[in-house]
């Protein structure tokens, strides 16, 4: 079993900042917000992994216009376990950089990716089912993701179909584990149903686990720029120059097209705990307190007639009243207001592009 000290983390933690506007920004997207709880997201991604692994291990990728808040959040890391990218170039090249800072800490290293995005609550079952994809990742030298059991037929997800069971001894008596036949990509809802009733189909989360030298295998095999990078990188010099100079000129395609689809080989691990990727208003409802009209708010300080299945969230002191509307999204900030109706909730991102510059 890896220990502590050869296991790394990578925390991607970038995003545009616009679903959840007005709250959220370009320099306070999802992960800088406190939905749920006093913390951000951010913060509770963090905290999980205290006891699995060392916190001088973590890296936080972010960009630019966020990477202030980011360092204020995460002051327990070492300033040089915060990175921020000079250009946006999704995921498979956010993960080269991180595979390269590691190779310069520990070239026998296991390497964790994380988005800092996601809700879960229960720490004990994450460890439990990281410390199984870790075994497994290091019992078979494979790509190694998780797998999150489907509660309903969604389309906004890509799928992991899962193939036979893997019999693996490090991994005995933990989460199980599979052969991925395929990923699949965002479905239909006809196909997403399927994909339900079939049973073996998994939403696929982002999160990976592999040795360091399977993901240099892959990046080599199947993404040659990426790979190039990862060896200037690990090949000495400035790492600050070297990334300023050749990470805008990486091509910006996700981990999932570049590698995933295209391995020989990956290994599903099915997660033992909660998740919530928490994409949209609509979501984060769930988490409010509910009154008897099913109206889902963050404040105590509402007043309703009339009014049924609304969602308000607001960030001021003030009362807040609602009389005779139904599905409404109401979200109140100290420079913004936004009114939608529920079913626009995915359609948000695209009215930030419309309001004030100052306000995106």
């Amino acid at each position: 079993m890896t220990t502590t000290s050869s296991l790394y983390v990578l925390i991607l933690a970038g995003g545009s900042g616009e679903r959840f506007w007005p709250l959220s920004r370009r320099n306070r997207p999802k992960q800088l917000l406190s939905l749920f709880s006093t913390t951000t997201l951010l913060e509770e991604t963090l905290a999980r992994l205290d006891g699995l692994v060392d916190r001088d291990h973590v890296l936080i990728l972010t960009n630019q216009e966020q990477e202030p808040a980011v360092r204020a959040l995460a002051a327990g890391l070492p300033p040089g376990n915060i990175v921020a990218e000079p250009a946006k170039r999704d995921t498979a090249a956010a993960i080269a950089l991180g595979a390269g800072w590691v190779s310069l800490k520990d070239p026998g290293a296991t390497m964790i990716v994380l988005p800092a995005d996601h809700l879960i609550k229960d720490r004990a079952a994450f460890h439990a089912t990281m410390r199984t994809a870790v075994a497994a990742a290091q019992e078979t030298g494979e790509l190694v993701t998780i797998g999150i059991k489907p509660t309903w037929a969604c389309p906004g997800f890509g799928y992991i179909e899962q193939g036979a069971p893997v019999k693996l001894e490090k991994a005995a008596g933990g989460q199980p584990v599979y052969d991925v036949v395929k990923f699949r990509e965002k479905p239909n809802a006809e196909l997403a149903e399927q994909f339900l009733k079939q049973g073996n189909f998994r939403w696929n989360a982002g999160m990976f686990i592999w040795p360091l030298c399977a993901i240099l295998g892959a990046l080599q095999r199947h993404a040659p720029p990426l790979a190039s990078f990862v060896e200037a990188l690990h090949a000495g010099g400035d790492f600050a120059t070297i990334v300023a100079e050749r990470f805008p000129e990486l091509p910006k395609i996700s981990i999932d097209y570049a590698i995933m689809e295209k391995a020989d080989r990956v290994l599903v691990v099915e997660a033992g705990f909660d998740w919530d990727d928490v994409g949209s208003w609509t979501a984060v409802a769930k988490y409010l307190r509910h009154d008897a009209d099913e109206n889902a708010s963050n404040t105590e300080r509402l007043t309703t007639q009339d009014a049924a299945g609304n969602i308000i969230f607001t960030t001021r002191p003030g009362q807040v009243a609602l009389m005779g509307v139904r599905d409404l999204i109401v979200v109140q900030t100290e420079d913004a207001l936004l009114v939608a109706h529920r079913s626009e909730a995915e359609k948000i991102k695209q009215l930030v592009g419309k309001v004030p510059p100052e306000l995106q």
